[in-house]
């Protein structure tokens, strides 16, 4: 990734989706750009026009902290927008991002080690999967696995959320706010990116998808940025039908970079009697009568 060329073109996105209006400042007449000009945003973080020019263009190599949060005022960003900012000026400072430290920090594959296993499986009630920050599903429990079983059996490649939704015709039955989710997981992608530009097997993720998918790729020149946090998602199981559940994500301090994602439904809804069925049925998948015959 081009380190200088991602600063240009967030802060182009940004300033372009910004109305004169939503900045307290007037339009004025014959506006040539969509959202502010350069020099309205140069005003409202009080630097001079020349040296925010100098910012946009990428040059933003050794910007004080106090600069950065007001081109961040200035642009209104969130609070994953002005992070994904500061990450993208470590990078062209060359300094570490927080994605780079943490993956040094990572030793071996966390999908090998038993106690994140029995940690998983004592989720009992929902829906729990790890993913790392190219969207891996690196471990599930047994109903994460039911869940997310569309997702398995690609000749035991590991499974991958950004594949399934953009490449696998599956995944608009299976999510049925496709386009809400396919934006939610580029921008995702995005801040991930931010973190660590130089995280080859993440570059080489977004050049393929860019290549297969012209969702994917319309959506990664957006620059939209975010965090997963927690909320509510819709999903269509194609054993159990509809399913409404929440969910939180925790960072796994213990692997660097790698998150747990738990789905749970409100008890005594429908989704919850949904889910004990999922979890019937991977139990039934999983007993003796339904598996293959024993090796000799």
């Amino acid at each position: 990734m081009d380190d200088r060329a991602e600063v240009r073109e967030f802060l182009m996105s940004r300033r372009a989706r910004l109305s004169p209006a939503q900045a307290g400042i007037p339009a004025g007449a014959n506006r040539r750009v969509p959202g502010l000009r350069r020099a309205e945003v140069a005003v409202l973080a009080g630097v001079s026009v020349e040296y925010y020019a100098k910012l946009e263009r990428g040059a933003i190599g050794g910007a004080s902290a106090s600069v950065l949060d007001a081109v961040a005022d200035a642009l209104q960003l969130d609070d994953t927008e002005r992070a994904h900012l500061f990450d993208l000026a470590r990078a062209v400072d060359g300094i570490p991002t927080s994605g780079r430290l943490r993956r040094r920090r990572t030793a071996g594959n966390p999908a090998t080690r038993p106690s994140l296993h029995w940690a998983l499986d004592a989720f009992t009630d929902g829906i729990a999967v790890v993913r790392n920050t190219r969207a891996d599903l690196v471990a599930a429990n047994a109903l994460g696995r039911a869940f997310y079983a569309d997702m398995y059996g690609e000749g035991g490649r590991t499974p991958n959320f950004a594949r399934f939704q953009f490449l696998d015709p599956a995944s608009r039955d299976f999510y049925p706010d496709w386009d809400r989710f396919a934006e939610m997981c580029v921008a995702i992608m995005r801040a991930e990116a931010g973190r660590d530009p130089h995280d080859r097997e993440l570059q080489e993720l977004v050049g393929e998808l860019s290549t297969r998918s012209d969702v994917f790729r319309r959506l990664w020149g957006s620059h939209d940025v975010r965090t997963h946090g927690a909320g509510t998602k819709r999903f269509h199981h194609r054993v159990v039908g509809d399913l409404t559940l929440a969910y939180e994500e925790f960072a796994i301090t213990a692997e660097p970079g790698h998150v747990l994602l738990v789905y749970t439904a409100e008890p005594g809804s429908p989704s919850a009697e949904r889910l004990r069925l999922l979890s019937s049925w991977a139990a039934d998948r999983q007993s003796p009568e339904h598996a293959g015959p024993a090796e000799g």
